[in-house]
């Protein structure tokens, strides 16, 4: 089937769609563990794989948050299930359970015939688990829709993923009769969860608020009020995006210590709300000093925004949200991000070269073109990235 073809009759179902992480997951291994943040459609992920690919008879799918586990330990159900004639065992929201990482490490050793899947979406406390996991979990992680999966989940467009290399040279096509921009500013406003579309908004500002009032605060030890102050940190950042931190103004407002502002940050990070573009200073991913904040996606700018927002924040978010799945994206220090050698400014259709005269490998990124020409990419390409 040529690439972009539309499939015949409706949309395609959430239920069936097979997400990007879907194939990128060794299946095969002992121990699996899928994190990301919450909404991203984790659950459905290994709903479908346990579905379509294993017996009933000896699979099982739990939910951490059951009230079963109130009175009973994930090792015993483990052990019975096993007796049982068991072999896949899924648990969903693993952080929910007390003492997770301990009682997967012991199941894995006294169950060598059984494979376990887990999911977390607080990633917090999923990596203090990793850790005790070493050498026994696969890890996974899972970001939101890609541009290119909403148009193949909710418009029936059947579109590959292109490489970062592919998108820059232009390779990416699309069949005759499909206008980008048909789909894109609803993709920016609600297409980033695979949310239902009747509900969308409702749902996102619940995924926030269990984010910041329950996951984060349970997680990382923090009483009411510290909670209160991360969701005050929330709203400042995304009333001012994209944000360049004054962690001294920030400790002020918040009435909190400069290290508590870089934790929170960083926490808040974690839990999908915001993300931080940093330098290459730290010589390790993710350890760099940071030099904006964003809002996570377009779909956090639009609902938490409202009136305030800025069409030139739309833009950088959404480059540095697509890219990052498959690249490490860090700030310029001539233009707005460089990515492996490559130098990015983005803009609108009327954006020049001035920013990024005399630079090599440079490329302007373009708001509002379908089409692009030497080094002027369109901005929605780069959501065919994964």
């Amino acid at each position: 089937m040529p690439a972009g073809t539309r499939l015949k009759g409706a949309t395609l179902k959430l239920e069936t769609y097979h997400r990007y992480m879907y194939h990128q997951i060794n299946w095969n291994n002992r121990m699996i563990g899928l994190t990301g943040p919450r909404g991203v459609g984790k659950t459905m992920l290994i709903l479908q794989y346990l579905k379509e690919n294993l017996p009933r008879e000896n699979s099982l799918y739990v939910t951490a948050e059951d009230f079963y586990f109130v009175e009973h330990r994930l090792l015993d159900l483990a052990d019975l299930f096993v007796k049982q004639g068991g072999k896949h065992l899924f648990i969903d929201e693993i952080h929910r359970y007390k003492d997770w990482s301990k009682e997967l490490k012991l199941m894995y050793d006294y169950h060598p015939e059984l494979q376990i899947v887990f999911t977390g979406s607080s990633v917090l406390d999923i990596h203090k688990g990793v850790a005790d996991l070493s050498r026994r979990a696969s890890m996974y992680h899972m970001q939101g829709l890609s541009f290119r999966e909403y148009l193949n989940m909710f418009h029936g467009y059947d579109f590959p993923a292109y490489s970062l290399d592919d998108i820059l040279q232009l390779k990416v096509t699309i069949p005759a009769g499909f206008r980008p921009f048909q789909y894109f500013s609803d993709y920016l406003k609600q297409g980033y969860y695979p949310f239902p579309k009747n509900d969308y908004e409702n749902l996102l500002l619940q995924i926030v608020n269990v984010s910041i009032e329950s996951d984060i605060p349970q997680y990382a030890g923090m009483n009411v009020s510290t909670a209160r102050k991360l969701k005050q940190l929330l709203a400042v950042i995304a009333k001012s995006v994209p944000f360049k931190p004054n962690i001294s103004s920030l400790a002020s407002v918040l009435n909190v210590s400069r290290n508590s502002v870089a934790d929170y940050c960083l926490y808040i990070e974690e839990a999908g709300m915001i993300a931080q573009l940093r330098d290459d200073t730290g010589g390790i991913r993710g350890l760099g000093k940071v030099n904006k904040i964003y809002l996570d996606n377009t779909n956090l700018i639009y609902a938490l925004g409202r009136e305030g927002v800025e069409i030139g924040n739309v833009r950088e978010t959404f480059f540095f949200n697509q890219l990052r799945v498959n690249q490490d994206v860090i700030t310029s220090s001539v233009s707005d991000f460089k990515i492996d050698g490559y130098t990015f400014e983005v803009g609108g259709r009327k954006k020049g070269q001035k920013q990024i005269e005399g630079i090599d490998n440079a490329f302007v990124v373009k708001d509002d073109i379908e089409y692009g020409h030497g080094n002027v990419i369109p901005l929605w390409t780069f959501g065919f990235n994964y």
